[in-house]
């Protein structure tokens, strides 16, 4: 069972990492755009330009999950490296429940607030020209850490299935 909840988890974070990659793609096309008609016609949007950082904004953050899930997350790797695999499982392990779970949750209760604020107030760009509807990008704070968490859950179920001996599909990051 907890194999199946890791799994799940993981498609999941796969999923983000996946739509990451799309939005990327579409960012190089806005950027692209953007600037073939700025040089070539001299047609500069607003719009588009903060499209790009939306979308930068948007694939960044959904990029994190799918980072977790990978173990391509930041830690003190010159450390962890050295350590046996059944240490690694229990630093993952307290790591996501003492620290990223509360972390995370911290985030998702303000980052609602934060962003039904800029619902309210139908907060737009504070330029001309520019995007409407700016509690979209502020919402993605509160999804993204909403993800991470849930990816954070899959990271301690791996753990917890490798101490138990049970194989999954969870790979360790090898660092150089």
């Amino acid at each position: 069972m907890l194999l199946r909840a890791e799994r799940l988890i993981n498609r999941f974070s796969d999923l983000l990492g996946n739509i990451s990659a799309v939005l990327f793609l579409l960012m190089m096309v806005n950027v692209f755009v953007n600037v073939v008609l700025r040089y070539t016609m001299n047609v500069s949007s607003i719009a588009s330009q903060e499209m790009e950082w939306h979308l930068f904004a948007t694939m960044f953050m959904l990029g994190i999950p799918y980072t977790l899930r990978h173990d391509g997350h930041v830690r003190v790797d010159l450390v962890y490296e050295r350590l046996p695999n059944h240490l690694k499982d229990w630093i993952d392990i307290l790591g996501g429940l003492l620290l990223l779970l509360p972390f995370c949750v911290l985030i998702v209760w303000y980052g609602l607030d934060f962003a039904k604020e800029s619902w309210m107030l139908n907060e737009t760009s504070g330029d001309p020209g520019g995007l409407p509807y700016r509690w979209i990008i502020k919402s993605m704070i509160s999804f993204t850490f909403f993800a991470t968490a849930i990816a954070g859950i899959g990271m301690i179920l791996g753990s917890v299935n490798e101490l138990r001996g049970v194989k999954h599909d969870h790979t360790r990051k090898v660092t150089l």
